[in-house]
Parts: C-alpha cells; structure tokens; sequence
C-alpha cells in the first residue's frame, strides 16, 4: 500500500560509536529517511522514473508485489578522513522509496560498513577480496561503490585481483555487530 505522506525521518547518533571507533566523529552519521510515495503531486509517476541520474542498480528483482531494486548513488568523501566516504542506498519497492546513508571505512586495515536497519546500528567488518557469498555480496557492492566508484555495479568476486593490487589481503575476517538503538 503506497502512503501518499512525504516526511523524512533522520537518525542521528553515530557520533558517541565514531568517537568510540577512534574516528573521532570525523565521519557524517548514518540518516535513514522514509520517502513514501515517491512524489505525491504526481503519483502516476513511478519510482522508477524518479531515479538519481547517477544511480547505479546493484539488484533489481519482481514478485507477485511487483518490481524492487536496490541501488546507490551520492558516494562522497569525508573532507576530514580520506579512508571515509559516505553513499546513499536506494531501496526501491511497489509505491515506496526508502533512503538510507551509508558510513564506509576503506582503509586496507580496516574496512568496514555502518548501515541502520530501524534503529539497529550494523556494523560490518569487510574482506575485500575475500570470498563472496549471497550473506555479504550487497555489503561488498557498496563498499565498492563507495570507495572505488570506478567499480561499482561491478560483481566483487570478480574483483579480487583488483583489490590485492590496492593493498587488500583478502585475509581479514569478516564479521558483524549490531548496536540496539535508543528504546524510548
């Protein structure tokens, strides 16, 4: 069902983990923002015809509800710490358009994705030039998108060689962490 209310939600609050993480709030905080119908003054428009012209699709897929996609777009550097970008991930749906930005670590020593999901902050330990799996290929095609913008769209298993040769070791342990946001 398509709400036809547009207001934005924006989550706030990486600043006491970024602190913590040692980036000293360096980076922007991940924002999640709820569109609803993708443009109330005209709602034959669908959504995707109000894509950003510098989307780049990762997933598109069609169910019985209709057509989804996931997308990003937006990918900047932080101007405080040149191993930070931050990207919007676009998440399309029948009639709904939901918005999130991503916080990106692409240092070899380190990388790493901050994303929201609800109130929950994920953070997840990437590998690039590791394996891929279905559990990690969208976490890895952002983060490639992010960081090395020539790339993205691309599939990161075929990357590997490439991220070797950009200092990854493909050796790094992948994992995930999940920060309960505020229960008020």
């Amino acid at each position: 069902m398509a709400v036809a209310l547009q207001w934005v939600r924006l989550r706030l609050g990486l600043g006491w983990l970024l602190l913590h993480l040692g980036w000293l709030g360096a980076l922007p905080a991940a924002a999640q923002t709820s569109l609803g119908a993708p443009d109330a003054s005209n709602p034959h428009r669908s959504a995707s015809e109000q894509r950003p012209a510098d989307l780049v699709l990762l997933r598109e897929w069609t169910t019985m509800e209709g057509d989804f996609a996931i997308g990003v777009h937006n990918a900047k550097p932080d101007p405080q710490d040149p191993s930070a970008r931050t990207i919007v991930v676009w998440v399309e749906a029948p009639g709904d358009v939901k918005l999130a930005v991503d916080t990106l670590r692409c240092s070899p020593a380190a990388p790493m994705r901050l994303t929201r999901k609800g109130r929950d902050l994920w953070i997840k330990e990437l590998n690039p030039g590791g394996q891929i799996t279905e559990a990690n290929r969208l976490d890895h095609q952002i983060w490639w998108a992010a960081c090395f913008p020539e790339q993205a769209g691309k599939d990161p298993s075929t990357l590997q060689a490439q991220a070797r040769q950009l200092g990854y070791s493909g050796q790094l342990r992948e994992q995930q962490q999940v920060l309960p946001g505020n229960p008020r």
